[in-house]
């Protein structure tokens, strides 16, 4: 599952095609696309809804190569933002983790991994689902918590889904020049 870092991006009301396409965008992707970043191939396996109220909507999406995954998730709110995480266990973050955002309803202010340290920005409540298997009414209520470190160029999210279910991602920004070859899937969009 995908992190719910960017929380702006308004629901699109028909998914047939929507972008140019001779000039496709990485803010175009959906699931079946494919593009090159960082000397690899990869290709948009999977797409995850975030809806955040008043018709709020953010997408992230999961990037599969010949041997790793990673997931993208866009923001633009006037400018563009793009990160790249990767998933691991809450326990990386802390040991006890789990059992201070039971006891205390969220994290703590600040994280440190990996000797960098991280500073909670903002706690966001919504429903998530995979756009593939789950219809928008079926969504998982959730709420997830951003981290960024001092220069704003890496991110840490944790994601809550029911009492004691977390997910947590790690990455880091990057731009859309470093986004090539941006194909779309042969076959025709799915239906919302």
């Amino acid at each position: 599952m995908a992190f719910g870092f960017f929380k702006k991006k308004k629901k699109e009301e028909n998914k047939t095609p929507h972008y140019d396409p001779n000039n496709i965008r990485i803010t175009d992707i959906r699931a079946g696309f494919f593009l090159e970043y960082d000397a690899k191939t990869w290709e948009v396996t999977e797409e995850y809804e975030y809806d955040w109220g008043d018709n709020e909507f953010s997408y992230s999406f999961l990037l599969r190569s010949a041997s790793e995954e990673i997931y993208l998730s866009l923001e633009n709110e006037g400018e563009l933002e793009i990160a790249l995480t990767n998933k691991i266990r809450l326990i990386k973050l802390g040991e006890d983790l789990d059992d201070q955002i039971a006891e205390n309803k969220r994290p703590p202010k600040t994280i440190t991994y990996e000797g960098v340290k991280y500073y909670r920005d903002n706690e966001s409540p919504g429903y998530y689902r995979n756009t593939a298997t789950t219809k928008r009414e079926e969504s998982i209520e959730m709420i997830t918590w951003d981290y960024y470190d001092d220069d704003e160029e890496k991110t840490i999210s944790i994601e809550q889904f029911g009492e004691r279910e977390f997910e947590a991602y790690i990455g880091h920004y990057v731009e859309e020049y470093e986004f090539s070859n941006i194909l779309p899937s042969s076959e025709p969009p799915i239906a919302l």
